[in-house]
């Protein structure tokens, strides 16, 4: 079945922070089959936005979406990333850290 692109979104957006919606209860709710709800939220990652793949909290996130924060905010001057944690449902002492350990894993930063 194909659904409206905005639906699809409307859906990744309660799946990600900092609504972290279970996809039982979306499909639940909406009718959509669990797998369908899964697979977009692949395409997501896929894409490059951070999607958690179960209802965890934050510290216990995979390292690839923990990653995918660090590059999405890398750029953000100190205000976007306020309004950034905000709208996730994040710290920026959480962001700080997980660069820390991307850095580290790579070696450090380059001079």
């Amino acid at each position: 079945m194909n659904y409206p692109e905005d639906l699809k979104q409307k859906m990744i957006k309660r799946m990600l922070p900092p609504n972290n919606e279970p996809i039982s209860k979306i499909a639940r709710e909406e009718g959509i089959a669990e797998q369908t709800l899964r697979n977009w939220q692949k395409a997501a990652r896929e894409k490059g936005v951070a999607a958690p793949g179960k209802d965890t909290a934050a510290d216990q996130w995979t390292p690839d979406d923990k990653f995918l924060i660090v590059v999405e905010t890398a750029k953000m001057n100190e205000s976007e990333l306020a309004e950034y944690v905000r709208q996730k449902g994040l710290f920026v002492e959480q962001i700080k850290a997980w660069k820390d350990a991307c850095l580290q894993a790579n070696g450090g930063v380059a001079k």
